[in-house]
């Protein structure tokens, strides 16, 4: 199956509703490689379906551990037969993808047991630091080679003599992982007495570490924590299977689906959003999100197995900005970086130098992607300031995101803003969520459009105004942007087949709209985008592809709470294809011609009905016949011939469907 290149997402208008979330990447690949190493069978449910986690299994699989079942088949179920803490395969080599959470623990577990071994990954994984992990081992007799960049993955484990006659010692300031690496692997000495680890430097991802040691006492063995700079494994402690062990939903992910239930509320429409797997008492750390979400001012309910996003705090229209300590939320942290955009102060994060050695250098990646949103961002080693957006700050933007699952599921969040988003390569979010942006789309709810299309002279205008008034909604008449366009090109003298230069006044049109009226540089245009010279210059170069494709972001910008409504060609078709209604408005065209020609001398212009007729079959044909974005009915656009409709009747039918489409 092709791989995505990029997803469009509409600006959202609220959210609710309710999910379960996949389960935890932290904690599946960690029971995998426990229930692996441990004694006897473990049966795992709610394991994550991901990439990462497929990575770990097909590891284990390679290996020689039998692995019964596959998560999200069936039941979900997976049976691990535990190998008492000697693996059946002593030679493999091991692609282990841009999965850190495979691969350090891997290489801890296969340098205390020994063989011949090969890790790598993706090339990025092989940027990706392992050198205090290594350090460690090796210091304590294990035999690991650099098959590349000293300090970094490839690497090849041989059989070396590990023993722990002192206090093993691993820096804790780059990434808690080497430490969780040791603690799972260490079991596997069996040694006599009690073992050793000592943190140097300051720990980070400290969650990340009580999660490791929580899993650790459900397979039989205990360590004691003492001031997260000191780890002892109590002697005699061996892995030992629980039997049966659920994972929780991953709390990571929750944090997407919570700020959107809080972000939701920004609109006064806010609902529920109600996410199962997770609650006050779950084992990981990123669960503290939720509670910094309450401190800036989002209502958050705590149920029993699930949380609950209900909007605004009373009296709050913003969220608050201010200090943040993420040092024991690193990734639920890049989640605040996006929300910090609907703040009412800026927003510093800080303890976030980890996200220099993620999947990406995320600081770098972040502020990069947040400025292509017109925001103003400062960052340093381990820290970022984000201000704030205002509705006229926002551009539209194609969010990078350099092949990082967190970075595409942050940014989703952006559509509660004005703006026309896409997502460049989607499907990265299958390395922890795979249907993340289906589930997205499930409890978010788009800005609504009505979509009203149809030939020239069948109503559109008149409808379009009618219908936005009774609804409230904005309109966008999508034809004054290809006549304002041609407006400037024949003030400027400009050739109507010159692309090029017609594009760059298209991208610099000075347009607005003001209470129905269309300002050209200031200047009340509406009158002479009626001329019909205007009218035929516009149809002249409405199928240049080139300028369609200049004037489809300022369409689609038109798109803002409470909703639009928008009449043209394609505005069903190409604009606005999600449009929860499409209607297609025509008429014969003589009935339109009678139209246009009553409309021009009741404007006091002189007229012909038999030119007008001529003219608007011409009209018709270029735009029916044109190769881009040729006129016609979306194929799931209802028609509506007017020609027996007074506006009235016309209106009541359109609202008629848009009352039973809502």
């Amino acid at each position: 199956m092709t791989r995505p290149e990029h997803l469009d997402l509409p600006p959202l208008l609220g959210a609710g509703g309710e999910l379960r979330l996949p389960g935890s990447k932290s904690i599946s690949n960690r029971v995998l490689l426990l229930a692996a190493l441990a004694e006897g069978v473990t049966e795992l449910h709610g394991l994550l379906d991901s990439d990462d986690t497929r990575v770990m299994l097909d590891a284990l699989r390679g290996l020689g551990v039998r692995v019964d079942g596959a998560p999200g088949v069936d039941a979900g179920v997976v049976r691990v037969h535990g190998c008492a803490g000697r693996l059946p395969g002593t030679r493999a080599d091991l692609f282990l993808g841009n999965a850190g959470t495979a691969v350090r623990p891997l290489t801890a577990a296969l340098a205390l047991l020994g063989g011949d071994y090969l890790l790598r990954g993706v090339p990025r994984m092989h940027e990706r630091p392992i050198g205090d992990l290594v350090d460690a081992l090796r210091a304590i007799g294990c035999a690991i080679e650099y098959r590349g960049q000293p300090g970094y993955p490839p690497l090849h484990i041989g059989r070396g003599a590990p023993r722990l006659d002192a206090p093993l010692r691993v820096r804790g300031d780059v990434s808690s992982q080497f430490l969780t690496a040791l603690l799972l692997g260490l079991p596997l000495l069996g040694a006599p007495g009690d073992l050793e680890v000592q943190v140097e430097g300051t720990l980070i991802s400290r969650p990340y570490v009580a999660l490791t040691l929580a899993l650790l006492q459900r397979f039989g063995v205990h360590v004691d924590n003492h001031d997260w700079q000191r780890f002892v494994l109590r002697a005699g402690g061996r892995l030992r299977s629980p039997g049966r062990l659920r994972v929780e939903g991953d709390a990571s992910s929750a944090s997407y689906f919570l700020a959107a239930g809080v972000l939701g509320g920004l609109h006064g429409r806010g609902g529920v959003l109600r996410v199962h797997g997770i609650d006050a008492h779950s084992l990981q750390g990123d669960v503290e999100f939720a509670r910094v979400l309450e401190r800036l001012g989002g209502r958050i309910d705590w149920g029993d197995g699930f949380i609950d996003a209900c909007g605004m705090q009373a009296g709050r229209a913003r969220l608050a900005g201010g200090d943040i300590d993420c040092l024991a939320i690193p990734d639920a942290a890049m989640t605040l970086a996006v929300t910090a955009l609907f703040a009412d102060a800026p927003t510093r994060l800080h303890g976030i130098a980890s996200w220099r050695v993620k999947e990406t250098d995320r600081i770098h990646a972040m502020q990069t992607e947040l400025r292509r949103l017109g925001a103003r961002v400062e960052a340093g080693d381990d820290w970022m300031r984000v201000w704030p957006m205002r509705d006229g700050d926002w551009r539209n933007a194609s969010i990078h995101t350099y092949d990082d699952h967190r970075i595409a599921m942050c940014f989703s969040l952006a559509s509660f803003g004005p703006v026309d988003l896409r997502i460049e390569d989607p499907a990265c979010v299958g390395k922890t969520f795979p249907g993340y942006f289906q589930a997205f789309a499930g409890v978010v709810r788009p800005v609504p459009v009505l979509a009203i299309d149809g030939p020239t002279a069948s109503g559109k205008g008149t409808l379009a105004a009618r219908v936005g008034a009774r609804l409230g909604f904005h309109v966008l008449d999508s034809g004054s942007l290809y006549r304002a366009t041609a407006l400037q090109a024949l003030r400027q003298g400009v050739a109507l087949d010159d692309e090029p230069t017609l594009v760059e006044l298209a991208c610099a049109l000075p347009i607005r709209w003001d209470d129905g009226a269309v300002l050209l540089d200031g200047l009340d245009v509406s009158a002479q985008l009626r001329d019909e010279a205007v009218g035929n210059a516009a149809s002249a170069i409405a199928p240049l592809p080139r300028l369609r494709n200049a004037l489809l972001g300022l369409q689609r910008a038109q798109r803002r709470a409470p909703g639009l409504v928008a009449d043209g060609r394609d505005m069903g078709s190409v604009v606005f294809p999600d449009a929860r209604l499409k209607v297609y408005l025509t008429a014969s065209p003589e009935t339109r011609a009678e139209r246009r020609h009553k409309q021009l001398i009741s404007q006091g212009i002189s007229s012909n009905i038999n030119d007008v007729l001529r003219d608007l079959r011409a009209r018709d044909a270029r735009d029916a016949s044109r190769s881009v974005a040729a006129m016609a009915a979306a194929p799931d656009a209802l028609p509506l011939d007017n020609a027996g409709l007074d506006v009235d009747a016309t209106l009541d039918r359109v609202l008629q469907w848009w009352r039973e489409r809502t």
